[in-house]
């Protein structure tokens, strides 16, 4: 089956839930009008449907190759990188002091939701870099970025982030990679990193790493760790090209999914490096490229899962078997029985909520960099910070059951590789654990996130809610106060259960109740959105848009907002007999 890339969806999600037309107001970004908004997109579409997604099975198939200490991409791949790069997709929202557009990062996202949907595997090269700039630009000197931002914003090269050690994983104050002074004021670096993705390939001309490690003398623990650029090639202070460095991949993983995405263990022997930021303070700086990719997972998450359910709408349509109580053929296609279409719109409805809560926080990342009001600004910094993690960790669960979902819907098939649906399925899988698992995320929320401002971030989307409950209960409409009355419900939980965690933040029972506390803060926050898309949408009265946004919201409220009040007992059932277990109780 083919794939479209959902622009229709995009445009309307941007346009009338997230209200992208909010950044022009500021004058940020006002020569971004409808028809500019549509083009990227509609460009971006092209680009996604014509040449990333032919090369996504391929990819899975064929793989990554590491042979004689170099990685080659999977087949295709760097042509298709040069045409991407070339087209400007890597330089969407950065800074046009050096090569970028300057667009709003919300739009960067809705493309790499494309980007994501059309092949996975590809689309975590130009989002490391993405991540990889963005802390050069936060935290490099001037000479630095003129340096490396040019290249790496044009995607002539490319950026990785070096984290992780065999012994390191998410608690990286036990990293032991260390830098050596070289005696000319830079850095020789010597050590081990693991999981390095797109860490070695052959697609650009050079890759900039991005490394963790620590300096001779540092502190034990997070606040000796320092952060360094050490580029795959050697720049010259021209910037052109010089010699190779003293890093190389020492092998990819062999892995679940995302085949084509090359995984890399890093060694550094001595190669030379220079100190980025302050030192002893590189935890804090790569934080800055962590949350950028943490968002960009989050979209991640909504792009396999649009293409999952394109798949699975695509052969429930072609598949025939059994008799449907709504057709009189004996033998029907699997889309004309009930529980296959209650499982299709499950489906949709699951990715039109993420794909909202994933661009409503890109616009407030925007909002807080670009308003005109101080105020605007901080609130907007204070609702992106929340609503990352969400945004991460539901989003990409999200992407994991809708592609469990599509492949149940192609039955026996499915199980077999070769109509693909498999294949979403195992690169779905990836998304919940790297960039912070999602365990870790939902600590976050439930832990500093909740405790922001005395909690006035919380309060301030339960208050938004509870405008647009009330908003569907003045309406007038049926439909729309059935819609207001489940999410006036799950809204009442929501609140119950921050209320519950916030006098308990920081121990033991609100650490147990964080996984489905963000689960329900993200299926009331999805419902939310869901229903100001039908509220917008019933402005034009009887179009097919207002049908399907009614239908879509109403579904949402009907099983998932309807099961919210349930989860508060899951959120407060506290510690204690999770304490009291052992190895033997649980053996």
């Amino acid at each position: 089956m083919s794939f479209q890339a959902p622009v229709r969806d995009l445009l309307f999600t941007l346009k009338h839930v997230v209200e992208i037309g909010r950044l022009s107001q500021g004058g940020a970004f006002a020569e971004l009008d409808e028809d500019t908004l549509a083009a990227v997109l509609e460009a971006a579409g092209q680009v996604t449907t014509d040449i990333l997604a032919p090369l996504n099975r391929k990819g899975d198939q064929a793989g990554a190759l590491y042979q004689n200490g170099k990685v080659t991409a999977a087949p295709g791949f760097a042509d298709a990188y040069k045409a991407f790069a070339e087209g400007g997709w890597t330089s969407l929202s950065a800074d046009p002091e050096f090569g970028g557009q300057g667009l709003p990062k919300v739009l960067e996202l809705a493309v790499l939701e494309m980007v994501n949907a059309a092949n996975m595997a590809f689309a975590l090269c130009p989002i490391l870099t993405q991540g990889a700039v963005e802390a050069i630009h936060a935290h490099g000197s001037d000479r630095q970025k003129a340096l490396y931002l040019p290249n790496m914003i044009s995607g002539t090269w490319t950026g990785a982030m070096n984290l992780t050690e065999p012994q390191s994983g998410s608690d990286l104050g036990t990293l032991t990679t260390r830098a050596e002074p070289d005696g000319n004021g830079g850095w020789l670096l010597h050590g081990q990193k693991i999981f390095i993705t797109w860490g070695d390939h052959d697609a650009a001309e050079n890759i900039v790493h991005l490394v963790l490690a620590r300096l001779p003398g540092a502190p034990e623990g997070s606040r000796g760790i320092s952060l360094f650029i050490a580029p795959k090639v050697l720049v010259n202070e021209d910037g052109s090209l010089g010699q190779p460095n003293a890093l190389r991949a020492g092998s990819i993983e062999h892995k679940l999914g995302i085949h084509a995405s090359p995984t890399c263990v890093m060694l550094f022997e001595g190669a030379k490096a220079e100190l980025i930021g302050q030192p002893n303070k590189g935890l804090a700086h790569m934080f800055t490229m962590m949350n950028a990719a943490r968002l960009n997972i989050g979209a991640q998450g909504v792009g396999i899962a649009e293409r999952a359910y394109q798949q699975a709408l695509a052969f429930t349509q072609e598949r025939r078997q059994g008799r449907s109580p709504w057709s009189h053929d004996a033998s029907a296609a699997i889309f004309d029985h009930p529980d296959v279409r209650r499982t299709l719109i499950a489906m949709k409805v699951r990715v039109e909520a993420a794909r909202a809560i994933c661009l409503l926080t890109a616009l407030n990342a925007d909002l807080a960099a670009s308003a005109a009001e101080p105020e605007i600004r901080a609130a907007a910094k204070l609702r992106e910070e929340v609503l990352t993690p969400i945004a991460k960790a539901w989003s990409s669960d999200i992407g994991v059951e809708v592609a469990s979902m599509g492949l149940q819907l192609h039955g026996g098939m499915g199980f077999i590789e070769e109509t693909g649906a498999a294949q979403h399925y195992r690169d779905a899988r990836i998304a919940p654990i790297y960039e912070g698992t999602n365990g870790i995320q939902a600590i976050d929320l439930a832990g500093r996130k909740l405790g922001l401002e005395d909690g006035a971030g919380i309060a301030a989307l339960i208050r938004d809610v509870d405008a647009t409950v009330e908003a569907l209960n003045e309406s007038g409409d049926m439909e729309f106060d059935a819609i207001g009355h489940r999410l006036g419900h799950a809204n009442r939980a929501f609140e119950a259960a921050t209320s519950w965690l916030a006098e308990r933040r920081g121990g033991p029972d609100a650490l147990a109740g964080a996984t489905p506390y963000l689960k329900l803060v993200g299926d009331v926050l999805g419902g939310w959105l869901l229903a100001k898309g039908a509220l917008a949408a019933s402005k034009d009265a009887g179009s097919v848009e207002d049908r399907r946004r009614r239908l879509l919201a109403g579904h949402y409220a009907e099983t998932l907002l309807a099961q919210a009040p349930g989860y508060v007992a899951s959120v407060t059932a506290g510690a204690e007999a999770l304490h009291a277990l052992t190895p033997e109780m649980l053996g």
